[in-house]
């Protein structure tokens, strides 16, 4: 049975409530918005998404520390948000801000927040944003109406048309686990790639919301139930914790990146030390 969920988020709102997020109607970026979600949904396959995993997965593209490649995101405006038009690296502060005001027993949620979008990087070294950036889902099985867009944005992607994929189960038994789900290529598979190789003490909690902090038709929509175990069911809540601080902290008030570092500096170095693979 599908399961709605309630917006998470109600209980933390900086701005009016009259305040649209992820308003994928209207407003001023949505044609932008629109475009990266086609490309996406046209080129995100099973074997596209293989080929990724091979080209990145190894973690051999650079070596840097979680900072400087968090101060690379200044350069990075992400082309699938209809929220803001600023550089990642200010959104990166605003989650981790909003986190450290209502965990502050919680640093390592802290330090999640900052790093969520860090795996963004790769559009800075010829990924296109459509394989970067936005919302994720599994590929292999069949596309679920809760994706953004999905009514008219899939119809060239050739897994709609494949005898396995483009069926509920795909090449996934019933509730084998996320763990076990091929999702779509984005940052956020990159990033906890990369902290898994370089063994990262985040909390496996952490890692999950780092993994699965897009996949909005799962945390939000309520979709791919029958891929879920009973891991998911309890990783759902800290997913569902951390979007409403990703979303909702999505203000123009710029954060003081200078004065925050020192603090944030100090999580890297307990969680995140020195020189990562990228």
């Amino acid at each position: 049975m599908k399961i709605i969920q309630l917006d998470p988020s109600l209980t933390y709102r900086p701005e009016p409530e009259n305040h649209q997020y992820r308003n994928y109607k209207d407003g001023p970026l949505l044609d932008r918005v629109k475009n990266t979600y086609t490309l996406m949904h046209t080129y995100q396959t099973v074997q596209f998404v293989k080929e990724k995993h091979t080209q990145w997965g190894s973690c051999t593209h650079r070596k840097m520390s979680v900072m400087e490649a968090l101060n690379l995101l200044d350069n990075l405006v992400d082309e699938s948000d209809p929220d803001v038009d600023f550089p990642n690296s200010f959104h990166a502060y605003q989650t981790a801000e909003g986190i450290r005001r209502s965990h502050p027993d919680k640093d390592w949620f802290q330090l999640v927040g900052l790093l969520h979008d860090i795996g963004k990087i790769m559009a800075l070294d010829n990924e296109p944003q459509w394989s970067v950036v936005g919302d994720t889902f599994p590929v292999g099985c069949k596309f679920q109406q809760s994706i953004v867009f999905s009514d008219t944005t899939f119809k060239d992607n050739p897994d709609t048309k494949h005898p396995i994929y483009s069926t509920k189960y795909g090449i996934y038994k019933p509730n084998c686990g996320l763990e076990n789900v091929l999702m779509s290529w984005g940052h956020d598979e990159y990033l906890y790639k990369v902290l898994q190789l370089n063994k990262c003490s985040i909390p496996e909690e952490g890692l999950n919301m780092i993994r699965f902090h897009s996949f909005y038709p799962w945390h939000t929509g309520g979709d791919y139930q029958h891929l879920c175990n009973e891991k998911d069911h309890r990783m759902l809540h800290w997913v569902k914790e951390f979007n409403k601080f990703d979303l909702y902290t999505k203000t123009e008030d710029i954060p003081d990146v200078k004065l925050l570092q020192p603090y944030y500096q100090e999580l890297i170095d307990k969680y995140c030390p020195g020189v990562l693979s990228w």
